[in-house]
């Protein structure tokens, strides 16, 4: 079975948008990452920092799915990382009202020896020093590194996101910052000088959308599912990385076509992300339902057509 190692958050959010709000539940990039792979054949491991204020049965939910949390380190005495965030009543933008990095503010990641040779090393949203301090303790260079990263690092710290780009194969960010990063407004144009920073492969996210992937001139667009209800997207971006990630890994398959399946596997599971607060959906989730969603993408999707 190959083996996943996801680098990223495990945090407290408190969230509102216009269907209610939340107080402190459990959120972070690596979180959603590992519930999202976790519908995989998959060994997956998340490296990771947390306080001791983080309540053992947030741990016992991930071991629960399967997954290695030897790598969460938790620092006594230390708070957890918590954000909270204010969404408009398009559900696309939103007001950031509290970020506390906590022992997020001095973290070094540790690989457990057993994660060392993962075949796949999926980068989730954190510093690149951090991204980059992961990569070096690999004992193997991996098939595949993905990369998630946003607009608060290319203003921060673009040197060093540069330097991580570099080592990367994949890298997924949205539209506005795919946009930021290359200077270009049109994506074909960004993704182009994207390339040209490292990444063989860049997937653009657009939300409701959809999500675009490039390969040098070959091009694939998944669009989203339509739904009737959206609740909340917080960790919509890093629900579909888990499932992308996780796909990849399980088929062993590292080409333009299986990523195309990727993508629809990260849009399916975003799609469940996004009705409820949190990881409520992702938690409850049964994988009856994840295929029967598949169905409804591939009918979505398919069509014949005769060209003369």
């Amino acid at each position: 079975m190959n083996k996943l190692l996801i680098v990223g958050t495990v945090a407290f959010d408190a969230i509102e948008t216009p269907f209610g709000k939340t107080d402190k539940i459990l959120g972070g990039a690596a979180t959603f990452i590992g519930l999202s792979a976790s519908y995989f054949n998959v060994k997956s491991a998340i490296v990771s920092v947390v306080g001791e204020d983080f309540p053992q049965e947030y741990l016992d939910l991930l071991t629960e799915r399967n997954i290695d949390i030897s790598g969460i380190e938790i620092v006594k005495g230390g708070k957890t990382f918590f954000w909270s965030g204010k969404y408009h009543n398009d559900l696309n933008s939103r007001d950031t009202l509290i970020t506390e990095l906590n022992v997020l503010a001095d973290f070094n990641p540790v690989v457990p020896q057993e994660y060392k040779d993962a075949e796949v090393v999926m980068l989730g949203n954190l510093h690149p020093i951090v991204q980059s301090g992961v990569l070096n303790q690999m004992s193997n260079k991996p098939k595949l590194v993905v990369l998630d990263t946003m607009n608060f690092w290319m203003d921060c710290a673009l040197p060093e996101l540069l330097d991580v780009m570099k080592r990367v194969d994949v890298i997924t960010i949205n539209d506005e910052e795919a946009r930021q990063l290359s200077g270009e407004y049109s994506l074909v144009k960004a993704a182009a000088k994207i390339h040209t920073m490292g990444p063989k492969y860049v997937v653009i996210k657009k939300g409701e959308h959809g999500a675009l992937l490039f390969e040098g001139k070959n091009i694939f667009f998944a669009p989203a599912l339509p739904l009737e209800e959206v609740f909340d997207p917080t960790g919509a971006g890093d629900t579909f990385a888990g499932g992308f990630s996780g796909h990849i890994a399980q088929s062993e398959n590292i080409s333009f076509d299986n990523m195309k399946n990727a993508i629809i596997h990260g849009s399916n599971l975003a799609s469940f992300c996004v009705e409820k607060f949190g990881t409520e959906r992702m938690v409850g989730l049964k994988q009856v339902e994840v295929q029967e969603r598949l169905k409804q993408f591939k009918a979505l999707t398919h069509f014949d057509i005769e060209l003369s």
